[in-house]
């Protein structure tokens, strides 16, 4: 299972992955990556959180991708996803809202 950490773009990403020290962690922004960026297995994009369906189709990612942590970074994905953390958590994913 993998861990996901948000705001892929951002310092604290990075400090949060190199804090957590797993070889199972993927960083995702909505914001435009480099498509540099998006060669790495590691690296994808995600739904922005504009979209009316956006804590489904992180849920629908999260299952995609194998993925039962999320630390959300930014403040609009944190509002979101703790509004459907009830149904993250009867999927198996945990929520983290730093």
């Amino acid at each position: 299972m993998y861990i996901l950490i948000t705001a892929a773009t951002s310092a604290q990403a990075y400090k949060l992955k190199n804090s957590l020290n797993s070889t199972y962690i993927i960083l995702g922004d909505y914001m435009d990556l480099p498509a540099i960026m998006l060669k790495n297995a590691n690296m994808i994009k995600l739904p922005s959180p504009a979209s009316a369906s956006y804590a489904h189709e992180m849920l629908t990612l999260c299952l995609d991708k194998q993925i039962n942590s999320v630390y959300t970074l930014k403040d609009e994905e944190r509002r979101l996803l703790a509004e459907a953390e009830q149904l993250f958590r009867e999927f198996g994913i945990e929520l983290h809202h730093i």
